[in-house]
Parts: structure tokens; sequence; C-alpha cells
């Protein structure tokens, strides 16, 4: 149980990193291009411990559609989303807004799902959250405050993979595939598509800087795509899903550390929004178990 635990510690720990290693990244090659690499390098890890463990059937090409669906939204375009928005914005804000997930997740649930009947406890927790967001966005600033456009993003991308978990919940949970076999399909499939639509001029660039080479192959793609997928489907095996979703509680405040130590603007603005975002999430989050 403790190494469950000190698992889950070490997934909030590296995706709160990840914001930045994009914000490196996305100083010398595209958003398209950073998505890409850290899939491709997140994806060898992946398929070595699927082909080892013999997760991976030629009987699953028959949900190829359902795969390509999900290799868009929770991982092409959710992945997109997040370091499109943390090229405009300060890391430790990214990291801040990526703890709506959940949220987005909920809302999506609620209004696709007849089975997630939400209750007022979570119903609260959705207004928190989206408090959280509009502190975190300080529209009243206008031009002067944080970038509107990469606020959309990280809510575009958080929205993204929020909608993957309604419709892995509708579409794949019925076939009780193996999960290391799902993130292989999706995050391959994300792979090829992205190597045919990306423009790679310039990504060549990225070996200027040792530190954002490292940072993307590393950090973004082996640990934060390849073993964050092992680690996350260990601790599901090992806690159940509701306690391995306490990943997303660590990864915000991670972000923010991250973000003071490299000597970023954390004002009482940041602190107030990560507060009521991780107060939102925790209200759906037990709200949802009373109500199960």
């Amino acid at each position: 149980m403790f190494r469950a635990y000190a698992a889950l510690v070490l997934l909030g720990i590296i995706w709160g990193s990840n914001f930045i290693f994009m914000k490196w990244a996305t100083a010398l090659i595209s958003p398209s291009q950073t998505v890409f690499l850290r899939l491709l390098f997140g994806f060898l890890p992946l398929v070595a411990v699927a082909l080892h463990s013999k997760v991976i059937t030629r009987a699953q090409l028959q949900h190829l559609p359902h795969f390509i669906v999900m290799s868009v939204l929770a991982t092409s375009f959710y992945y997109y989303g997040f370091v499109a928005g943390t090229a405009l914005l300060p890391s430790s804000i990214a990291g801040l807004l990526s703890g709506s997930i959940p949220i987005f997740t909920f809302l999506g649930a609620a209004l696709f799902l007849p089975e997630e009947r939400p209750t007022k406890q979570m119903a609260i927790g959705l207004a928190l959250g989206f408090a959280g967001i509009a502190l975190s966005a300080r529209p009243w600033q206008g031009a002067t405050g944080v970038s509107l456009i990469g606020v959309l993003w990280m809510l575009a991308g958080s929205l993204s993979v929020g909608a993957s978990f309604v419709y892995a919940r509708r579409y794949l949970s019925p076939l009780r595939l193996p999960p290391l076999a799902l993130a292989t399909w999706q995050v391959g499939l994300a792979v090829i598509t992205l190597s045919i639509l990306i423009d790679f001029d310039g990504i060549t660039q990225l070996s200027t800087d040792t530190r954002a080479i490292w940072g993307t192959i590393l950090g973004l793609g082996a640990l934060g795509t390849g073993a964050a997928f092992l680690i996350y489907y260990f601790i599901i095996e090992t806690l159940g899903s509701v306690r391995a979703a306490g990943a997303t509680y660590i990864a915000p405040v991670v972000a923010v550390i991250i973000g003071a130590v490299i000597g970023e603007d954390i004002t009482s603005l940041e602190i107030i929004a990560l507060v009521l975002i991780l107060s939102g999430v925790l209200l759906i989050q037990t709200g949802r178990q009373a109500s199960g």
C-alpha cells in the first residue's frame, strides 16, 4: 500500500513538472512539434511494456474507430491545448488551470451520462472550480493581465480530456480492454497522425538547448507520458480510480511551487485560485462517492 501512495505522489510531481518542460520546449519549437516529440518518446516505453505484457492483439483492430477518437480527445488535442496554453502563460498559472480537468469531466458526465446524477455538493464544487478559473484568468485586467488565449487553450485541453473520460466510459468500458492496450493504441495513433499533419521545419532548433531537449525527451516524453500512463494504471489497479484521481490535487501545487522557485510572480490571487479549484474538485469527487 505504501508503494501505491508513493506512486500517487510521484505521479502528481511528474504531472506538475510537465509545465516547465513545455515552457522550455516552446521557447525553441512550435507547440505541435513539442506535442509530437512528447508523444513519440512517450510511446516508446509504452509499446515496449505493452508488447512484453502481450496486451496488444489483432482482434483489437475492430475497435480502431474508438481508438482514433481517444487519440484525439485524450492525447493529441489534449496535449496540444496544454502546450499551446503553457507557451503563452506563466508555467504556474498553466499548471494551476490543469486542475480543472476533473471539473470538466464532471460537467461532461452530468450532461451525457444519465447515471451520473449531480448532487448539490457537486454543483457547489463546480461553481467553486469555475470561480478559481475566472480568478486565474483575471479578465478585469484586460490586455495587461495573463493571456486570455493561453487560458482558453488550457481550458480547451481540459475540456478535451474530460470529454475523453465520458467517451471511454460510454463506449470503451463495456469492452473490458486492458488499460495499457488502450493507452498504447491512442498514443501510437496520435504519433502517426501528427507525423503526417505537422510542419517539422525548425524542429532541430531544440537541439541547441540541452536543458530543453532533455526536458522534452525525458521530462515530457519518457516520464510525463510513458511512465505517467504506467504509474497511473498501477495506482488504479491498487487503490482504485477515485483515489488515483488524487494525483490531480498534487500536480497544480507542484506547478505553482516550481513557478515560484524559477522566479515567476506568485501572488495571493494565484493561491486563492488554487484553493478554489482544488476545493471544487474535492467537493465533486466526494460528492460523486456519496451519490454512488
